[in-house]
Order: C-alpha cells, then structure tokens, then sequence
C-alpha cells in the first residue's frame, strides 16, 4: 500500500484502542507504537543509498516486510516507547506486533507483493486483489472519523471500521481467486491486477510467448485490452551483462514480456502495461 494508507492504518489502529484509563504518556506511547508500527517496515527505501547493483527492486518490501521480522520491529518500538514514554505495559509490545503485521500482510494483497517468507523463501508473494492506493480504505477510514467525533466511545466505532476492512478484502479476495482460477486452466501463467474500481479486475495471461490482458469481473464478460508477444528465445546476456535492473525485474516479476527488435533489448512486467510500455521496463539500445 502507498504511505498515506499505512499511515491511516496507524492512526485507525490508535482510535480503536480502549483508551479511556490512559495517563497522558501512556496515550503517547501507544499513540507512537501504532503510527511507527504502520511504517517500519518501509524503512527499507534507504537501500536505494548503496544499492550499485540492481537490487532494490528485492530489497524493497524484501526481508523487512517478512512474517518472520515482524516480532522484532515490535521488540524494537516496545524498547523505544519504554525508553521515550516511561512505560512497561507488555501491551505495548502486542499493539506493535499488531501494526507491523497489519502492513506487511496488507501488503500481500496488491500486484507489488512482498517477501513474506524471506530469508526461508525470495518469491514475491502478490495476489493482485487490492489496488496500491484502495479508495475503499480511505472512504471507510473517512466514516469511521466522522462518525466517532460525534460519540462519546470512539474506539468501538474504529473497530467497526476495521471489521469492514477485513469484509472488503475478503470479497475482493473470492472475486480475485475466482477469476484466477476460471484463466488458469487455460493458461501456462496467470497474475492479477486490481482496479481502482472495487470488483473490476486486469488479469494478465501467459501461454508460450503470448502475453494477454484482459479487463474483467465477475459480473460482467472479459474484454481483450491488449495481445502482445514475448521473445522469449532472445539472448537476454547482453541485456544482464548492461542493465542489472533487468536481472532483478526478470526474478521480482510473475513472468515478463521479452522484447527484442532492432533498437531495444529488453523486457518489462505487463501487469503495469498502459498500451505503449510498462513503467517496469528495463532495456539496453542496440
């Protein structure tokens, strides 16, 4: 998810704390936990300063977003508070254990995927069901705000919200799984993108070097956006030997779209293919 969303995934965690027999600090401290919690995990971004290899397309939402690191970023924000606010409550341990596994699993669920399972696996693990940027979580986060300034026990109405959350992505998720499933007997490979319209799905189909994307729902029929074709016998040694970028996209992505003509070698990721090129579009001139 983008910044924005984990940030009112922090703030919506805070709200549906009971914190009515809180002292000041303690609201502070759990008030820091939840919003530093929702964050952490994208502190990888900073790899990009000694990254002379290629890499931070892995590194990003890589071993910090994993299941396994996930108890240790809590640890670390519980030493913080306790240090910052003077407070020992173990609580504060399991609120952040709480909002770091709230990003790196929400994460999951959009085409950008994470390495869950990192370091015991380096696949990006994507299902493609839930936009970057979910219009349906800040319309949802909207409400709940403007219904609790207008209650006396807010953190029951934060709660509700939540609960809607976990409803959204649940659909999302049956419509998604249903229309991987209802492709991916035809097809050699399959990869999801959701839309900013909940419901409306790309999916992106692979079968020998035909590479094609599809709109669709499952209220509605498939519509062909796009054929393309993948070279896939090219000689892609020149293109790794030049362009590390392309090394690291080729092992990130589900499966690419190879393109080898007399100016470009190179390849690109056709789940953000916009009808002309990818923005995941790595290549050499020849």
């Amino acid at each position: 998810m983008d910044t924005i969303t984990h940030t009112l995934f922090g703030l919506t965690l805070y709200g549906a704390a009971d914190k009515r027999d809180l002292q000041t600090n303690e609201k502070r401290a759990l008030f820091v936990t939840t919003l530093v919690g929702s964050q952490i995990p994208d502190s990888d971004v900073i790899s990009r300063l000694w990254d002379t290899e290629g890499m931070y397309q892995m590194w990003h939402r890589g071993i910090t977003h994993s299941i396994f690191l996930v108890p240790l970023f809590a640890l670390l924000i519980y030493i913080l508070v306790r240090l910052l606010f003077k407070v020992t409550d173990i609580r504060y341990f399991w609120w952040a254990l709480l909002s770091v596994f709230i990003h790196n699993t929400a994460d999951l669920f959009n085409a950008w995927g994470t390495g869950y399972f990192e370091p015991l696996s380096d696949v990006r693990v994507t299902f493609g069901v839930i936009p970057i940027v979910d219009f349906v979580y800040w319309g949802i986060f909207l409400v709940a705000w403007l219904i609790a300034r207008r209650v006396d026990v807010r953190h029951t109405v934060y709660r509700y919200a939540w609960a809607a959350i976990v409803v959204h992505v649940l659909i999302q998720s049956a419509q998604g799984a249903y229309l991987y499933q209802s492709y991916a007997a035809d097809h050699e490979k399959v990869a999801l993108s959701a839309s900013f319209i909940p419901t409306q799905f790309t999916v992106i189909t692979k079968t020998d070097e035909s590479v094609s994307i599809y709109s669709d729902s499952v209220y509605q029929n498939p519509e062909v956006q796009y054929e393309l074709t993948s070279a896939d016998d090219a000689d892609l040694a020149p293109l790794f030997a030049e362009n590390k970028e392309a090394i690291t996209l080729k092992q990130w992505s589900p499966f690419v779209v190879v393109v080898e003509d007399d100016e470009r070698l190179g390849l690109y990721d056709p789940r953000f293919f916009d009808g002309e090129s990818s923005f995941l579009y790595e290549y050499i001139e020849l």
